[in-house]
């Protein structure tokens, strides 16, 4: 299997109400099969899911992060890790400061999956073509350095796929291997986004076609509560 990044350049600076669909169709170039991976930030811009804090408040930006949180995991200075209302746990409920104006914050979409199916459904009405589409997040992960991108909303591609009961290369059946592929189609593309070159948008060509299906949800990544050792 060959994968290719494409990014999907000349993206303008994403508005409260601007229209994610048409700008991501007017300038990429889809085929059936394909991908979009979509960063949360435009996401969250284009739904208006925008607030107005002063970074240099601290006790403002604490309440704002707690008040997209359903539980507080750990608290260290200013990083507070977070379970979110979507079963994520991240550093700062997902609020971010970074890549909005100054004053602002973006918060989480309130409904990743949706957001994932609003701009699938959009692309194959106008562009008359079927693809899956990730929403991705940088998340940090415990216990490793550094961040990379994750699936926070999905559609038209599975979050896991379950190896279970296959043969691995050398014929032992598989007993316990779940691969999470839409973490990895969104970690793959971010590496042709970058964190500084104002690339949103990446189409991921190749993916196994088993991967595509017509009902999927990000909540398949999330470890269940009975299932965690550390919470």
């Amino acid at each position: 299997m060959t994968l290719t990044l494409v990014p999907v350049e000349g993206i303008p600076e994403v508005r409260p109400g601007d229209d994610l669909v048409g700008l991501i169709a007017e300038r990429a170039e889809l085929a059936a099969g394909d991908v979009v991976v979509v960063t949360q930030k435009v996401v969250s811009k284009a739904e208006g899911r925008l607030v107005e804090v002063d970074p240099e408040d601290r006790d403002a930006r604490a309440e704002l992060v707690g008040s997209e949180a359903v539980r507080i995991l750990r608290r260290r200075g200013d990083l507070i890790m977070t379970e979110t209302r979507h079963g994520f746990v991240c550093a700062n409920a997902g609020v971010d400061l970074s890549n909005v104006e100054p004053g602002w914050a973006a918060l989480l979409p309130v409904d990743p999956d949706r957001s994932a199916r609003r701009i699938r459904d959009g692309l194959r009405a106008r562009l008359g073509v079927s693809v899956g589409v990730v929403v991705s997040d940088t998340f940090g992960r415990a216990w490793r350095r550094g961040v990379t991108d994750v699936a926070i909303g999905v559609a038209g591609v599975a979050g896991v796929v379950d190896l279970r009961g296959r043969a691995d290369a050398l014929g032992r059946e598989l007993a316990v291997t779940e691969v999470c592929v839409a973490d990895e189609i969104a970690s793959a593309a971010e590496l042709a986004m970058g964190k500084a070159s104002a690339v949103p948008v990446v189409v991921v060509r190749g993916v196994d076609p088993s991967w595509l299906r017509e009902a999927s949800v990000a909540g398949e990544v999330v470890r269940p509560h009975r299932e965690d050792l550390f919470r």
